[in-house]
């Protein structure tokens, strides 16, 4: 896909959606002594949220895993799309399309590996960071340089914001 189309793309979306683990974080998990998992976000994706939010964007993170500093990052970024543990996204896409009256091609979702694939093909821009597996960069149309958890969040809202 050429540079025109993905900025055609771009220009479109109204709600960027992101897997957490591998996008948002750099797919670390880290445990204090007392067990507690820990995850790395990057603060320059949070800054995105904000800047997206500022053109009309809204942003929201759907993943498998349920995390309690998924949600506190959520909370804290004011996302309101948070869905956790989510096996089946391409059926909870569809739910929140009916709930919000967009249609796919308004919506992005950046994803990093094969629980992503599926729903990597349905939205209107597929994005997914650097170091993606091969299963997801093989249907994303566009290629993050950056990788997770190291501001890919933000070179994709960076990318439809500047589309607008």
């Amino acid at each position: 896909m050429n540079l025109t189309d993905l900025q055609a793309r771009a220009k479109r979306i109204k709600l960027l959606l992101t897997d957490c683990d591998g996008v948002l974080t750099d797919n670390g998990v880290y445990y204090s002594e007392r067990g507690e998992e820990m995850k790395r976000f990057s603060i320059r994706d949070g800054m995105a949220v904000e800047r997206l939010r500022a053109v009309g964007v809204e942003s929201g993170i759907m993943t498998g895993e349920t995390s309690g500093s998924v949600q506190r990052r959520a909370d804290k970024l004011r996302i309101t799309e948070l869905h956790l543990g989510i096996k089946d996204k391409p059926a909870r896409l569809h739910e929140i399309m009916a709930r919000t009256g967009l249609v796919a091609e308004e919506i992005a979702f950046i994803g990093d590996d094969t629980n992503d694939v599926e729903i990597l093909k349905l939205v209107g821009l597929a994005a997914c960071p650097s170091d993606a597996t091969s299963f997801a960069r093989a249907v994303a149309d566009f290629h993050c340089e950056t990788r997770g958890g190291h501001g890919c969040f933000r070179e994709v809202a960076e990318f439809i914001i500047a589309s607008r």
